[in-house]
């Protein structure tokens, strides 16, 4: 929308330069006009913060392919292709399928990593949010890890900052059989400047299947700090930049629902699923 010049000459007649914004303009003027020139003024010592925030809003929003343009959504998906059949699949000999159980969920995902509105309405009536984590849910062999597997190869070449690493339960369990913690998939410390920690975009693959006791703390407890600790980064956006901690499962809803709650009587970490897009993955299996 073309900032309107009506309002750059109604500025101008008091002096004051517009910032771009064209609320906080509106909100300055009106100040100006109804005499509170000490409130005006200090809207005016903030409005060098407020042009490079929108400058910087501008930048990252061209940084973003436009995916709401069919050649541009073309040219993505072929690219998905092409990395799914030479990089991903290509050791297994295996081909890429597109077909009728899995083409709107990878059509979704391609919206959503790119940050396309259009992603909200590939799925009428589910509720399914950019700003929400991905759960992929279904049987054993219909696609879910593959899936995310393809498009974090996906997102690494195009230098997405939706970027994710694909982990699975099993490594995060080693991980703390010899380390005592998992701070390498939560706040990563280690690789922190003074407390701010660096956490980073993941997926954590077949949470709910495996429950073997390490040292005498078993998968789901392990499992479950996971889940408290990614909400906590999550939230703080502010500090980390909202790192996402996406998930898939062989489990039901309801199946979950009763996992967890072993060890979480009040139910904090079911209530908390609802910050992902549960996405079910339908069909035989590909494997």
């Amino acid at each position: 929308m073309a900032y309107p010049q009506c309002l750059i000459d109604a500025l101008a007649q008091y002096g004051v330069k517009p910032t771009g914004n064209v609320q906080w303009d509106q909100g300055v003027l009106q100040l100006i006009k109804q005499r509170k020139k000490e409130e005006a003024n200090a809207f005016l010592t903030v409005a060098p913060v407020i042009t490079q925030a929108e400058k910087e809003i501008k930048k990252t929003s061209l940084m973003k392919p436009d995916l709401t343009n069919p050649a541009i959504f073309s040219a993505h998906m072929e690219l998905l292709k092409y990395v799914a059949n030479e990089i991903v699949l290509k050791p297994q000999r295996r081909k890429f399928e597109i077909d009728d159980d899995n083409r709107n969920v990878i059509i979704f995902l391609l919206y959503y990593f790119n940050e396309c509105h259009l992603a909200e309405t590939v799925f009428p009536g589910r509720g399914y949010k950019l700003h929400k984590h991905i759960l992929l849910q279904g049987a054993v062999g219909t696609g879910k890890t593959m899936l995310m597997q393809i498009f974090s190869e996906y997102l690494k070449r195009t230098k997405n900052p939706r970027f994710f690493y694909n982990v699975s339960v099993t490594q995060m369990v080693n991980y703390y059989s010899i380390h005592n913690n998992i701070d390498r998939f939560l706040y990563n410390e280690k690789e922190s400047k003074g407390f701010q920690g660096n956490p980073v975009s993941l997926c954590l693959n077949d949470i709910g299947v495996d429950n073997r006791p390490f040292y005498g703390v078993d998968t789901l407890t392990i499992v479950n700090d996971f889940l408290h600790a990614r909400n906590e980064i999550w939230t703080r956006t502010s500090e980390f930049d909202g790192q996402f901690a996406h998930l898939t499962t062989n489990l039901t809803n309801e199946q979950l629902a009763m996992k967890f709650q072993q060890k979480d009587e009040y139910g904090r970490i079911v209530d908390r699923f609802k910050t992902y897009n549960v996405i079910p993955m339908i069909g035989q299996s590909r494997r």
